[in-house]
């Protein structure tokens, strides 16, 4: 039975939608495919985002660069989307991959998708620069296509360096690739989302729907707010 509370939260949250009616642990980096092979080399290790950002986020974005280490830069992204939002942030949204506003602007997230989960920031009591957001791939791709596994491989590491340096206490992934990518798993985004996962680090994970999903298929708005809901207890709970 829904109490009052708890119906409060939901008309809160649907109105505000506009709705009416990476460790350094060796052992860790090594299964994650993010330490250099011994025999790679320093060259190797310093083309990746291990040992890279020497403990800024600033550093790990001039070591990206204008990244060509993928083929993304050769059809027709126009910029490197990094990341945005409080460094030091408790909560950290992890998307799949910039779009045409996003590519434009070069900000994740300030799309129409961008602009949903600004909203679902704030229903639970945040900022959108209380928080921060990246996306595993950090280029467009064309068309906003499905990340490719050789571009994920690619982009994987600097996302687990962007973690690492955040050090949030919970992750929300956003969708089926952000899921996959932090998870390492197949499973799809329907069957992750409702419970929280343990992250490296001593983080919580909460997968959820992405927002670009919410737009196609809103009558999954709820879904999402019970998983808003985990992550709003999770952080009074690190409080």
């Amino acid at each position: 039975m829904t109490s009052g509370r708890e119906l409060a939260d939901h008309l809160q949250f649907f109105a505000s939608l506009g709705v009416t009616g990476v460790s350094r642990d060796r052992a860790w980096r090594a299964r994650a495919g993010l330490e250099a092979p011994a025999e790679a080399g320093p060259a190797a290790a310093a083309d990746g985002a291990g040992g890279s950002a020497n403990g800024s986020l600033e550093a790990l974005r001039a070591h990206i660069g204008d990244c060509t280490r993928c083929k993304l830069h050769t059809m027709g992204r126009k910029q490197v989307v990094f990341g945005v939002g409080n460094p030091r942030a408790d909560l950290m949204f992890v998307g799949e991959a910039p779009g045409a506003d996003e590519d434009r602007i070069g900000e994740p997230f300030v799309g129409r998708a961008g602009q949903l989960l600004t909203k679902i920031i704030e229903a639970i009591g945040l900022k959108r620069d209380d928080v921060y957001i990246a996306n595993v791939i950090k280029c467009r791709p064309p068309g906003n296509r499905n990340p490719e596994p050789d571009e994920v491989a690619t982009c994987q590491p600097f996302l687990a360096e962007q973690i690492e340096l955040v050090h949030p206490r919970v992750i929300v992934a956003l969708g089926t690739f952000a899921a996959k990518a932090l998870l390492g798993t197949d499973a799809p985004i329907s069957r992750l989302r409702g419970r929280v996962h343990d992250f490296r680090g001593g983080a919580k994970l909460v997968p959820t729907f992405h927002p670009a999903f919410l737009l196609r298929s809103p009558d999954r708005k709820r879904d999402v707010w019970e998983d808003m809901k985990t992550v709003r207890a999770l952080l009074s709970e690190a409080d």
